[in-house]
Parts: C-alpha cells; sequence; structure tokens
C-alpha cells in the first residue's frame, strides 16, 4: 500500500508524469523496431549461433536482443558509445576540443555534434563487420553489393535512431536517454535470460542457482552502497557583514566513491568485445598466421578466460578515472572557489586546492574504481562456481540496471521536491 501510496503521488506531478510517459512512450518505440528483422537472414541458425557463444550473448544483451533478432536496430549503441569514447580521448589530445569542453552548453553541443557525426562512418564498418560475421557462419546467404550496401546503411541508419531516441529522452522524458534505453534493452532481455534456464532446469543444479541468487543479491546491495556512498569536503565561503565584520558560511563538495557512475562498465564492454569482434572477422582468412591470430584472440577474450577477466577488471579502472577526472575537474573546481571567496579549511586557494582535490580524488576513486571492477568480473567467477552460462549475462546487466535505476530515482525525487516547494510558494501566495 505504502509503495503504491507513492507510485500516485509521482503520477499526480503533472510535469513528471509527461516525462515518465513519453519515456515510456520511447522504449515502446525501441522494442517495436527491435523486432523488425533485416531480410535475408535465416533467424533460427542465428539464434543457434548465439546460444553457442557466450560472448555474442553479451553482445546481444547489452543491444536489448536486437542483434539475435538481426533486427534494424542490431548494432544498439555500439557505434555511438565508440564515438564518445574517441571523442574524449582527442579532447586530451587537441587543446581546441579541450577549450570547446570549457566554452559551457554551446560548446558540449557541438562536440556532440562532432559524435553524432563520428557514429556515422563507425556505424558503417560494424555493420560491414556483422555481415562478414554472419556470411562466414553460413547464416547470411551471399549479397551483391547492391543489397550489401542496403544492408549498411539500413543497420547504421536504425543506430542513428536509437541515438535520436536517446537524446529525446534526455531532454523530454527521465534520466540519462542512453543509459536508459541501455537500460530497457537489458531488462527486455532479463526474462528471456531466466526462461531460458528455467526450460534446462536441472534439480543437481539448484545449489549453483541459490549460490548465484546468493552472489546476485550481494551484488546488488554492494552497488547501491558504494553508489551512495560520499567523500564530503568542507568547503568555507567569507561573508561580510553590514558593519564590517566577517562571518564563514559553511558547505560541502559531496564527491562521491563512484563519480563515474555506470560509464565505465559500458565503456569497458565496448571495448572488451573488439578483439573477439576482429577475431571473428578474420577466423576464416586465406592468411594462415592472420587466421590463427584470430582464433587464438577469440579464445583469449572470451568470458570466462582468465585473460578476458583481467583486461575488463583493468578498463573498467582506466575508465572509472577517466570519466572521473572528466566530471570532477578539480582546476574548475579550484579556480570557481577562489573567484566566489571560498576555501577549505587549512588549503590555501589555488594551486594547493587543486592539488588537494587531486589528492582526495585519487584515493577516493581508487576504492570505487577496484569496487567497480570487482563487481564487473564476478560473473565471471559466479560461470566458473555454479556453470550457469544464461544467468551469467543478467547477472552482467544487473551493474548497469541498478545504477540507472538509482540515478533515475534520484531526478524522480528531484521533481517532487520541486514540486513540493512550488506548491508550497502558491499556498504562501
Amino acid at each position: 500500500m505504502r509503495y503504491l501510496n507513492l507510485l500516485l503521488k509521482i503520477f499526480k506531478v503533472k510535469d513528471l508524469r509527461k516525462k515518465i510517459l513519453f519515456t515510456a512512450f520511447i522504449f515502446l518505440i525501441f522494442r517495436i523496431f527491435a523486432q523488425v528483422p533485416v531480410p535475408g537472414v535465416d533467424i533460427l541458425r542465428l539464434k543457434s549461433l548465439f546460444a553457442e557463444s557466450q560472448l555474442l550473448s553479451l553482445l546481444d544483451i547489452f543491444s536489448g536482443g536486437t542483434l539475435a533478432n538481426f533486427s534494424v536496430m542490431s548494432l544498439g549503441l555500439n557505434p555511438y558509445i565508440n564515438a564518445s569514447i574517441i571523442m574524449q580521448l582527442l579532447q586530451m589530445v587537441f587543446p581546441k576540443l579541450e577549450e570547446l569542453a570549457k566554452e559551457g552548453e554551446a560548446g558540449r553541443e557541438k562536440i556532440n555534434q562532432y559524435t553524432r557525426y563520428l557514429t556515422v562512418p563507425l556505424g558503417a564498418v560494424q555493420a560491414f563487420g556483422i555481415y562478414i560475421l554472419l556470411k562466414n557462419a553460413n547464416i547470411l546467404t551471399t549479397i551483391n553489393p547492391l543489397t550489401l550496401l542496403s544492408l549498411v546503411v539500413t543497420i547504421t541508419a536504425g543506430t542513428l535512431l536509437l541515438m535520436w531516441l536517446g537524446e529525446l529522452i534526455s531532454e523530454k522524458g527521465i534520466g540519462n536517454g542512453i543509459s536508459m534505453i541501455i537500460f530497457a534493452g537489458i531488462v527486455g532481455r532479463l526474462p528471456i535470460s531466466l526462461f531460458q534456464q528455467l526450460s534446462v532446469f536441472d534439480p543437481s543444479q539448484l545449489r549453483n542457482i541459490l549460490i548465484f541468487a546468493a552472489m546476485a543479491v550481494v551484488v546488488v546491495v554492494s552497488i547501491v552502497i558504494v553508489t551512495e556512498a560520499q567523500r564530503p569536503i568542507r568547503v568555507h565561503y567569507s561573508r561580510r557583514e553590514a558593519q564590517g565584520a566577517q562571518n564563514a558560511v559553511s558547505s560541502f563538495i559531496p564527491f562521491r566513491v563512484n563519480q563515474a557512475g555506470v560509464i565505465p562498465i559500458i565503456f569497458a564492454v565496448s571495448l572488451i568485445l573488439l578483439p573477439t569482434t576482429f577475431g571473428r572477422f578474420f577466423e576464416r582468412s586465406p592468411n594462415v598466421v592472420l587466421a590463427n591470430l584470430a582464433q587464438e584472440l577469440q579464445r583469449l577474450f572470451s568470458p570466462g578466460n582468465n585473460v578476458y577477466s583481467v583486461v575488463y577488471f583493468f578498463l573498467v579502472i582506466i575508465f572509472t578515472y577517466f570519466y572521473t577526472t572528466v566530471a570532477f575537474n578539480t582546476k574548475q573546481i579550484s579556480e570557481m572557489l577562489m573567484k566566489q571567496g571560498g576555501f577549505l579549511p587549512g588549503i590555501r586557494p589555488g594551486t594547493p586546492t587543486k592539488k588537494y582535490l587531486d589528492y582526495v580524488s585519487l584515493r577516493v576513486t581508487l576504492f570505487g574504481a577496484i569496487f567497480l571492477g570487482i563487481i564487473a568480473v564476478l560473473p565471471s567467477i559466479g560461470q566458473r562456481l555454479t556453470g550457469i552460462n544464461n544467468l551469467l549475462i543478467g547477472g552482467t546487466g544487473i551493474l548497469i540496471v541498478v545504477a540507472v535505476i538509482l540515478e533515475t530515482t534520484k531526478q524522480v525525487e528531484s521533481h517532487m521536491v520541486m514540486s513540493d516547494y512550488d506548491t508550497f510558494l502558491k499556498k504562501r501566495g
């Protein structure tokens, strides 16, 4: 009853209700297009191929099930995510891009536009790669160049449509659009993964299933605790009174342990798939050395392999530090504090403040990065302990699902607080 009343209260807020309904409508459009297949593919053989490959199953769940159906949105948001990674790296190399990022909303919009442009060629290359993969597996019949061109254009256009839907959610809906689209895809696939496991249920595996369920609970609880954890940094502001005296007004900079949120997982998954994608692309190459290298890459970077787990772990740590550096720019914060008359107790303004913030950021982020890396590879450990593959993929998706739910819940609470405040002002007026 309590949660029902809370839900009714949420829908009583007109602006919030519109945002939620709009987001649900975008989800519906996404799921409809996810079921529209590209012609010329043997869907039954395609699903059989995905059932045999853990890596392809992992890629499919992050595409929201669109890849196993070979729909017009088969690539999901992978090209856009890769383009975002490249643009972030280019900002560290080219000063003009870095200056553009500091120009506020207009600069960020320009960089977003460049990211969209870069998504197009990346999407086309990945679409052609999928074609080669399916052709090597004898799932896609040989097609002429014109049909191949239309296939690449169709799949690339599907990614652009999905990217646009995500931006619409960010603008008019609730939550971060790109994360919400990925969330919708994972949630849409979790029941299928669960059904697949139940369909081959063996009573002798009950112990393993209970172990996996216990690990899933620990993962969810741990993510919630670490995501909500903060390291407050006290800030004092000097305020001059009318009589000439000065009083210090205190506040805090809430530095989150997991400042980067779910972004490192999304980035790491996008990159960890590249070696195996390369391997599948060249596994039937006439060059023996290249073919052997491709097969070795597939073996090393298959989920559950030690190399895969180690690389995945360190990628998560690297991207956590990288994104935290971008989101928590200590130089900008120290300059802003100095302009506003703020200072950290016992720390001089300017460069000493920046060094102290770097000191705190390095240590707090280290804990968050290691924790996130362990949680990321925990499903691979779960596979070895339980031998459950279908739920393993769902376990990886829990990382994103929990983080997105927490972020969206905070936005909903923020809208409700603003609504209550506006109602209070109207009553006072």
